[in-house]
C-alpha cells in the first residue's frame, strides 16, 4: 500500500515537471493569446457604406384607421304585400333608380279605382252645385238671401271634397308606386335578406337588403393632438394633403386619397383628433369596417442631407455615425437628426455632402477600427477580417 501511494506521488511530480518545461520553451501559457489583446484590434471589419447626399423627404403621420362607407342604405318597402319578383343578385353593383324587387300591386290598384270613382263622383256634385248657384244668382230678385247663401257654402263644400278626393288619388298612385321597390343610392348590394313569395312590410328589421356605397369610400382615423398644430399650417397654406391606405402589415399600399375633413374637437378619453380620408376605390381594395394602416403626408421638405436610417446610432446622450476616412479607418461622429421617413433619415447638423459613413456591421465598429468595404478588393497586406461575433 505505501509502495503504491509513492508510485502515484513520483507520477503527478513529474507530470508537472513536464508542463512547466514547455512552458518555458514555448514562451507563452497553453489557450493562445489573451482575448481583447492587442492582436485583435488590428482585424479589419467588413462594413457596407453610404455617401451623404441632398433630397426630398417627407413629413408623414402614421395612424389606424377604419374604412367607413359614405352611404349605407337599408332597403325595405314603403308598402305591405307579397313579394313578386327580385330583380337583383348578390353583390351586383346598381345606381340610384334601378329597379330591385315588386311587392304585389293588385291591392293598390284596387285602392287606386275607388279613389278614382270617388273623385269623379264628387266632381259632377261640385259642377252641379255651380249651376245651381248660377241659376240663383241669375233670380236673385226671385229668391231669399238665404237660399242664395246656402248655394254658394254648397259649391264650397264640394270643392274642398274634390281637393280631399284628389288627394287620395294621389295617395293610392304612390302606393302603387310604391310596390315597386327601387335602389334609392348607388352601390353594391348585399345579401339578400328575404325570399319571393315572402310578405314583407316596412317595419321589418332587416329589410330586403342592404346597399353600401364603395366608390368614393372614406377612411376614419385618429393622430395624437400634438400633431394638430402641423396639420392646421399645412392645411391652412392650401395644400391637399396625400393619405396612403396600408394593409394590416403595413407593406401593400390599397388606395390613395386625400385628407378630407377633420373633427370639430379631440377625444379627451384618447388625446386624438379624428380625421376623414376620401379614397376613389376604383379596384374596391376598401371594404367598410376593414382596419388599414394610414400614412398622412404633411409636407414634402426638398434639398435637405439624407443619410440611410439603418446607419444612425442611438446612445443615451446623442445620435452618432460613423465616419470612413482615407486610411480605411472609422470615426465615432455625433450628429443631430431631423425628419425620419423610413429607410431614410435629415441630417441637420454633424455631416457634409459627399461625406462616406459605414451603413452595416456597426455593432463592431469604433473610432479607428480598419475596415474593408464591401465590394470592394483588399489591399495587399491588410490584415485578416474580423470574424463575425456570435
Amino acid at each position: 500500500m505505501i509502495r503504491l501511494r509513492l508510485f502515484f506521488t513520483v507520477l503527478l511530480l513529474a507530470s508537472a515537471v513536464s508542463v512547466g518545461a514547455q512552458t518555458k520553451e514555448g514562451g507563452k501559457a497553453p489557450g493562445g493569446p489573451k482575448a481583447g489583446g492587442k492582436g485583435s484590434r488590428n482585424l479589419a471589419v467588413s462594413v457596407a457604406t453610404a455617401t451623404i447626399a441632398s433630397g426630398d423627404i417627407e413629413i408623414r403621420i402614421s395612424a389606424l384607421g377604419a374604412v367607413k362607407a359614405l352611404n349605407t342604405v337599408t332597403v325595405r318597402p314603403r308598402v305591405s304585400g307579397q313579394l313578386m319578383k327580385i330583380y337583383f343578385t348578390e353583390g351586383q353593383a346598381v345606381k340610384a333608380g334601378d329597379p330591385l324587387a315588386d311587392i304585389d300591386p293588385r291591392p293598390f290598384e284596387v285602392a287606386l279605382t275607388q279613389a278614382e270613382g270617388q273623385l269623379a263622383r264628387d266632381r259632377a256634385a261640385l259642377a252641379n252645385a255651380k249651376l245651381d248657384l248660377k241659376r240663383y244668382q241669375d233670380a236673385a230678385e226671385a229668391i231669399t238671401r238665404q237660399q242664395l247663401d246656402s248655394a254658394g257654402a254648397q259649391v264650397g263644400q264640394l270643392e274642398g271634397t274634390v281637393k280631399v278626393d284628389e288627394g287620395a288619388v294621389a295617395n293610392a298612385r304612390l302606393q302603387v308606386e310604391y310596390s315597386k321597390v327601387t335602389a334609392p343610392i348607388s352601390g353594391v348590394v348585399g345579401l339578400r335578406q328575404v325570399d319571393v313569395g315572402n310578405v314583407v312590410s316596412s317595419s321589418d328589421a332587416t329589410g330586403l337588403v342592404v346597399i353600401t356605397q364603395l366608390q368614393p369610400v372614406s377612411v376614419i382615423f385618429g393622430v395624437p393632438e400634438s400633431d394638430i398644430p402641423v396639420l392646421q399650417y399645412a392645411i391652412g397654406q392650401g395644400a391637399q394633403l396625400k393619405a396612403e391606405a396600408f394593409d394590416r402589415d403595413g407593406r401593400m399600399v390599397l388606395a390613395v386619397g386625400d385628407l378630407s375633413a377633420l373633427d370639430n374637437q379631440i377625444d379627451a378619453s384618447t388625446g386624438t383628433l379624428r380625421l376623414r380620408a376620401l379614397f376613389t376605390n376604383a379596384d374596391r381594395r376598401l371594404f367598410p369596417n376593414q382596419f388599414v394602416n394610414i400614412r398622412l403626408t404633411v409636407e414634402n421638405k426638398k434639398g435637405v442631407l439624407l443619410a440611410p436610417t439603418a446607419a444612425v446610432q442611438i446612445s443615451d446622450k446623442d445620435r452618432f455615425v460613423f465616419i470612413l476616412n482615407p486610411d480605411d479607418t472609422v470615426t465615432r461622429r455625433t450628429v443631430r437628426t431631423g425628419v425620419v421617413d423610413g429607410l431614410n433619415t435629415e441630417i441637420l447638423e454633424g455631416l457634409k455632402a459627399g461625406e462616406v459613413i459605414a451603413a452595416d456591421g456597426l455593432d463592431r465598429l469604433q473610432t479607428g477600427t480598419k475596415v474593408i468595404v464591401a465590394g470592394r478588393r483588399k489591399p495587399a497586406g491588410a490584415p485578416a477580417e474580423a470574424p463575425a461575433a456570435k
